[in-house]
C-alpha cells in the first residue's frame, strides 16, 4: 500500500496522517478504533484512490506516531473531533466524507453534527448513533452491572486495565482480534472483580484476515507506548457528555451508511440504540455483512468497500 506520512500541529499535538491518492481527489477521512491503527483501513485504499477520492488516514490521538497527552481528560469526544477538524482546516479541506469504524464511528457521527456544511456523508462501521443519552454511558453501565464485569467499567481506572493489557502487547492483540471467535472477552459473565482476560482463552495464531506482516504494524503503534492513552478515551463518557450538552436535540441530517456484521458483539450490546437511530439519522442506509465479526473492514473488505464505494457516488460524487 502506498501512502504518504504527514505531522500535522493541530489542537494542541502533532497528528500524524497517511495519505493516498490523487491531489485533487474528493477527501475521504478513515477513523480507526480501537485498539486498531490507520492501517486497519488498508484494504479500502486503493479501492477508494481507484475510484477517483483522495483517502485521509489519521493515527488518532493516542496512537502510533500521533501525540498521547498524559491527562485523561484530553480525550475526550469533543477534543478529538478538533483534531480532525484541525487537520482539515489545516489541509484546506471544505468538502469532506468521514467514515469511523469502533471508536472512530462517534468520532464520525459527531463530526457530522458539529459540521454540517463541511461533511457532505458520514459512514460508520460498527457502532451506531442515537443520540446525546439522558446520562452518561458509563452511569448506565454501573447500573446495570452492579455485580457483574464490564469490560468498559473495567477500564476507568487510570493504571489498572492497562498493566493487563501491556503485559503482552501481541497477545491481548490477538486476544481481541478473535471477534465473534471469542466474545468472552466482552461478553463474559463473570463477577466484577475479575480481570479482562480471566477465563478467557489465548488464541495461538492470528485470524484468517490479519498476515503476520499486518500484525506488526498493529503491534508497533503499541510499542513502547502501551495501551494507556488508547484507553482514556474510554475514561470520558462524563466529560464528552457534559460537553455535549448543546448537540442534545441534534440530528445527523447527511447521508448517512451504517455497516455491521452479523456476529459482531456490539450488535447485541446496542440493541437499543441501533433500534433508535433512524429517527436520529433520518437519510440512513444500513447494511449487515453476514458471517461477520467486529473487524468488518479487513475480515469482509470486499463488501465494505462495495458498499462504501456505491454511498460515496451517489452522495459524494466524483466529477467527470
Amino acid at each position: 500500500m502506498d501512502t504518504r506520512q504527514h505531522d500535522l500541529t493541530v489542537n494542541g499535538i502533532t497528528l500524524s496522517v497517511h495519505s493516498a491518492g490523487p491531489a485533487q481527489g474528493l477527501p475521504v477521512w478513515l477513523l480507526h478504533g480501537f485498539p486498531e491503527c490507520w492501517y486497519s483501513w488498508r484494504h479500502q485504499v486503493a479501492p477508494l484512490v481507484a475510484a477517483g477520492y483522495q483517502v485521509w488516514l489519521p493515527e488518532m490521538r493516542g496512537y502510533g506516531a500521533s501525540s498521547a497527552p498524559q491527562a485523561v481528560e484530553a480525550y475526550d469526544l469533543l477534543t478529538l473531533c478538533a483534531d480532525i477538524q484541525g487537520a482539515m482546516d489545516a489541509l484546506g479541506h471544505h468538502q469532506v466524507c468521514v467514515a469511523g469504524h469502533d471508536w472512530g464511528a462517534p468520532v464520525a457521527w459527531h463530526l457530522a453534527l458539529l459540521e454540517p456544511q463541511r461533511v457532505r456523508a458520514v459512514a460508520a462501521l460498527s457502532v451506531p448513533f442515537a443520540g446525546r443519552p439522558r446520562q452518561p454511558a458509563i452511569e448506565s453501565l454501573r447500573q446495570h452491572f452492579k455485580d457483574r464485569f464490564n469490560y468498559m467499567l473495567y477500564f476507568q481506572a487510570p493504571g489498572v486495565a492497562e498493566a493487563e493489557l501491556d503485559a503482552d502487547i501481541a497477545r491481548t492483540l490477538r486476544l481481541f482480534m478473535q471477534g465473534g471467535d471469542n466474545d468472552d472477552l466482552i461478553l463474559s459473565d463473570k463477577p466484577a472483580s475479575a480481570t479482562l482476560f480471566e477465563g478467557v482463552n489465548s488464541p495461538d495464531r492470528l485470524p484468517p484476515w490479519c498476515s503476520p506482516e499486518d500484525f506488526q504494524v498493529y503491534v508497533q503503534t503499541f510499542a513502547g507506548r502501551g495501551f494507556g492513552p488508547a484507553l482514556n478515551w474510554y475514561r470520558n463518557f462524563e466529560r464528552t457528555w457534559q460537553r455535549t450538552e448543546c448537540l442534545a436535540d441534534a440530528n445527523v441530517e447527511q447521508p448517512a451508511l451504517f455497516l455491521i456484521g452479523d456476529l459482531d458483539p456490539v450488535g447485541r450490546l446496542e440493541a437499543h440504540t441501533l433500534a433508535r437511530m433512524p429517527r436520529r439519522v433520518p437519510r440512513l442506509e444500513q447494511h449487515v455483512l453476514a458471517r461477520c465479526g467486529h473487524w468488518l473492514q479487513s475480515e469482509q473488505p470486499e463488501s465494505v468497500n462495495r458498499y462504501l464505494i456505491k454511498f460515496l457516488s451517489a452522495h459524494f460524487p466524483v466529477a467527470g
